[in-house]
């Protein structure tokens, strides 16, 4: 386990075995599909309908577009002690999240639930590169598999050195709300309730998730957002330079006052309807 962890290059966890230069999929099922066969081909996996499965539910409960045109769906499944990873292209796009949302770069991510924290390793390495405009670009404009190849090795997979837990902020905030419904659910909404927050603290670090289970029992919540530069549960301005990067950002903070995780606040669907009937507006 260890030494899986001093790996610091993408290419650590992807050969070219492992690539689609030409995806045929129209569709992330079949994407899914198509990856998966080239795991299986590598013998890397070997339940693919279990895996497939799980990849369907981890997107019902979020989508895994990372960035503009790229997604990185993952499944936590028994695969030994190893990550297997496979990663496909497509030129006339993939439709993902709807038919008229096309991605081009799937990575696809089955990890160990044995190795814990790895897959937050590896998901922060690749979201540092792929947030990138222009490294995304490059990526598009590969000639061939042989160039594809190289610019996906040149990324580095390090832990981030600040003091973030790089996590998914909006799951984080997600789980909470579902621990909060439990509390006067039915039996049968329980059972699903239950499947999506086990869904949900599979990727999130031990950590993470011994700081959320204390807060939720001692205060019934563990999640603050952030609106105007003030945390909402304690009323204290958050650090300036904090406030900032919250708004926008996934990774998850904590208040240097209440000890609260931090998340940017969402806005009402009637607020950002009304903003877009000003800009409208504006215009005329």
């Amino acid at each position: 386990m260890a030494e899986t962890l001093k790996s610091h290059y993408f290419s650590d966890y992807l050969k070219p075995s492992q690539i689609i230069y030409d995806l045929k999929a129209t569709n992330k099922i079949e994407a899914f599909e198509e990856l998966l066969d080239i795991l299986l081909k590598n013998k890397l996996i070997q339940n693919k309908q279990l895996i497939l499965t799980r990849l369907i539910d981890r997107e019902r409960l979020e989508s895994t577009v990372l960035a503009e045109g790229i997604a990185v769906p993952h499944a936590r499944v028994d695969t030994g002690n190893r990550i297997a990873v496979a990663v496909g292209r497509s030129s006339q796009g993939v439709a993902y999240d709807s038919p008229d949302k096309k991605v081009n770069l799937i990575i696809l991510i089955v990890w160990n639930p044995v190795i814990p924290g790895l897959f937050n390793h590896l998901f922060a390495g690749l979201a540092r590169y792929l947030r990138e405009p222009d490294f995304r670009q490059r990526i598009f404009n590969a000639r061939d598999r042989n160039e594809f190849y190289q610019i996906l090795s040149e990324i580095i997979i390090s832990l981030p050195q600040d003091d973030r837990l790089v996590s998914r902020a909006s799951l984080l905030k997600k789980l909470q709300d579902i621990e909060i419904k439990k509390k006067r659910a039915s039996r049968a909404q329980l059972r699903e309730l239950e499947k999506k927050a086990s869904l949900i603290r599979e990727e999130l670090d031990h950590a993470t998730l011994t700081r959320f289970d204390r807060l939720m029992e001692r205060y019934g919540y563990a999640v603050a957002e952030v609106e105007n530069g003030v945390c909402q549960s304690c009323n204290i301005n958050v650090a300036t330079v904090m406030s900032s990067a919250i708004e926008g950002s996934n990774d998850i903070y904590i208040c240097e006052n209440c000890g609260k995780f931090l998340v940017a606040a969402s806005r009402p669907i009637e607020e950002k309807s009304g903003d877009r009937a000003s800009k409208k507006k504006v215009k005329k």
